[in-house]
């Protein structure tokens, strides 16, 4: 007997022993759903708008039935690995070339690479398995439905044999991390904890739906052989907190729980007073509903990783839906950009809010303003196991100005239709592990497409996710000295409405040591905006005022910069300096029809360095501008004006760091005073 065959046996003898089941739970089903639910199903199955995923979902299964279960030889890869080392662009997986290998193709260039397993950055094939692990976790689930809906055992079967497959193998695939290292918080079937999580949900939902078909001695076998060992011994032990990845554990955790009646793992994933489903409501929620994190994929994310808990658990009798999961459904909804897109803040790309999971908060919750996220082709999973016939009409959506102070959002809207413009400053807690050196960042939309982006994140196995995506200077920010902001965590001063313009001022918090940074943004109509940004600091500084577009320079001309070599900077290309010591006006075409006019006002010495960044790759190039000065404060007035007409701008300091600032363009003119230390903003038509 080999060393790791005999640990193996005594982990299964000891998860048999350890074994208990002394909590009272209905009876199976009780996971993805209860008796009642699948009778529902049954009666929705075959009725439309119902029929599409049901087909789908029993064509995939019947399609596989007669193929012969070939479990890899070995856990998965990290998915964020699964990048070309020369663009950053996401891979395909082109032909199998041979056992457990393929092509893998890089879209930008077309290049064939191929995967080095002793090398985990560059073990591609080892993420095509890891989408063989998913596969089979999907099917377990997808066929133990069937056998609910139709009776039939040879779903079962199919279940079950995959199961019994997984319980003979999994303690034989080795624990690795994303790094190839025997590690905690590395997983067998896959490279982490989160993934085996993601693995383990699927499988125990499906597992619960066959459970009352299988032999006793089965259900033991894939309980002390797979799921004890995955939900006890490799995902309960790494602790991470409050964090997106925390909630899948519990949910992979808390599923197997109710799968074996298991009080511990229960305990554990609900009420863990550090990292339980509950601490994560009360410590990740923020009170405007934001996922603490700040990135709108991982809102959705987190979402994805706690209904299968709260599902099971309301099946179970215990009710842990609440306020705080509420409000993390409704928030996307009041926060989205006029598409009803969320922006890509952090580590996140744009975000649909239409989504099916509203199918379930719409079931569970009939508050109408979720209606609006429930996708209008209403055909998917969600619909056919949880959604509703007769949906009432959404209400409309909030197109006014509105300031998410807790999660730090200040949003500047003008219109009501998916034309309308939108500003949002973005200016509150850093984000942790996921979050940008970006605070009093702004995106821009307006007319359909957002004009002034934000980078948001790439594949993390990407180098340009550090180089790029994670850099002060690829944001509509400030940065300092050609450095990156430092964690913070800003603060609105001043939000509201005077004379039908809306205005938002927000500090930045302790971006650098000792430098303070004021952002007042005002939307005076729908086709103009102005900025006055503060800045005072206690010694000299560079500053670079980094502004983005997406489209295509007019015309550059000017010297060469002397640029720094990280920080993001080394991805300039095309850079221009123009010395000036007044105003400046420069314009981007957006489309060839909509030129927009960036204008910077002020007599304050600046080097203006226009430029290209990096959009979806390498090769994808968006226009820049940095404004730079060389001071110790320093206020930069400057517009956007949305109808490409260059913007007058005079502006004058005044005792107490207060601007007045006067805005004219094509015939309208205005004054904007912005006051820091009074936390004030005075908007009025000029005389």
């Amino acid at each position: 007997m080999t060393r790791r065959t005999a640990a193996a046996v005594l982990t299964s003898t000891l998860a048999r022993f350890l074994y208990a089941q002394p909590r009272r739970l209905p009876a199976h089903p009780r996971l993805l759903f209860s008796p009642a639910g699948v009778d529902r199903l049954k009666r929705r199955a075959d009725a439309a708008p119902w029929a599409g995923p049901w087909r789908r979902l029993r064509g995939n299964i019947d399609r596989s039935l007669n193929e012969k279960i070939e479990l890899p030889p070995r856990g998965g890869n990290w998915g964020h690995w699964y990048v070309c080392p020369k663009h950053g662009a996401r891979l395909t997986t082109g032909k199998r070339i041979g056992p457990w290998q393929w092509e893998h193709i890089c879209p930008v260039d077309g290049e064939i690479l191929y995967g080095d397993a002793s090398r985990p950055d560059r073990d591609f094939d080892g993420v095509t398995i890891n989408n063989t692990h998913s596969r089979y976790a999907g099917a377990v689930r997808d066929a133990g439905i069937l056998f609910q809906l139709t009776g039939q055992s040879q779903y079962a079967n199919r279940a079950r044999e995959i199961l019994l497959a997984y319980a003979g193998r999994y303690l034989s695939y080795p624990l690795h991390n994303i790094q190839g290292q025997a590690k905690l918080g590395g997983a067998r079937m896959s490279p982490q904890t989160l993934d085996e999580a993601g693995l383990l949900i699927p499988m125990a939902q499906g597992a619960d739906l066959i459970w009352e078909a299988l032999p006793a001695s089965e259900r033991d076998t894939m309980a002390t052989q797979f799921f004890l060992p995955a939900a006890r011994d490799v995902i309960l032990p790494h602790h991470m907190g409050i964090h997106n990845i925390q909630c899948w554990k519990n949910s992979a955790v808390g599923l197997t729980g109710f799968l074996l009646g298991d009080d511990a793992l229960l305990d554990a994933a609900i009420d863990d007073p550090a990292q339980g489903y509950r601490a994560q409501m009360f410590k990740g929620v923020q009170p405007d509903g934001v996922w603490f994190e700040g990135a709108w994929g991982y809102h959705f994310y987190t979402l994805n990783a706690l209904w299968p808990l709260v599902e099971a658990a309301r099946n179970c009798g215990l009710d842990l839906y609440g306020e705080p999961l509420k409000k993390m459904y409704a928030a996307p909804i009041r926060l989205a950009m006029p598409n009803l897109f969320l922006p890509a803040f952090n580590d996140s790309a744009e975000t649909d809010v239409h989504n099916e999971l509203y199918e379930l908060a719409w079931a569970r919750y009939h508050d109408p303003a979720l209606l609006a996220g429930i996708p209008s082709a209403r055909n998917n999973s969600m619909a056919l196991w949880f959604g509703e016939d007769g949906l009432p009409p959404a209400p409309p959506l909030d197109a006014g100005s509105r300031n998410a102070a807790a999660s730090g959002y200040a949003i500047l809207q003008r219109g009501a239709t998916p034309e309308a413009t939108w500003v949002c400053v973005k200016y509150g807690p850093s984000g942790g592990g996921h979050g940008h050196p970006d605070k009093n960042n702004f995106i821009l939309y307006a007319r359909g497409q957002v004009v002034f982006p934000d980078p948001g994140t790439r594949l993390y196995g990407s180098p340009l996710h550090g180089e790029w995506d994670r850099v002060t200077v690829a944001h509509n920010t400030l940065a300092v000295d050609e450095t990156s902001q430092t964690p913070a965590t800003g603060r609105s001063l001043a939000f509201g409405s005077e004379h039908g313009a809306d205005y938002s001022m927000s500090d930045a918090g302790e971006i650098y040591s000792g430098v303070r940074f004021v952002r007042t943004a005002v939307l005076l109509n729908q086709n103009l905006v102005v900025f006055i940004d503060r800045i005072r600091a206690e010694r000299t500084h560079t500053f670079d005022l980094a502004v983005h577009l997406n489209g295509r320079w007019r015309s550059q001309s000017g010297g060469r910069p002397a640029l720094a070599s990280q920080e993001g900077y080394q991805h300039f290309r095309d850079a221009a300096l123009i010395e000036t010591g007044g105003g400046i006006s420069l314009t981007v075409d957006v489309k060839p029809d909509w030129p927009v006019a960036v204008t910077l006002g002020g007599d304050e010495p600046t080097q203006v360095i226009t430029a290209t960044g990096i959009g979806k790759n390498t090769e994808d190039r968006v226009p820049l501008v940095l404004f730079r000065r060389h001071a110790r404060e320093t206020t930069y007035v400057w517009a956007i004006s949305l109808e490409g007409a260059p913007v007058k701008l005079r502006s004058r300091e005044r005792a107490g760091g207060i601007t007045d600032v006067q805005v004219a363009v094509s015939g309208a003119s205005w004054r904007v005073t912005a006051n820091p230390g009074a936390s004030e903003v005075h908007i009025a038509p000029a005389d």
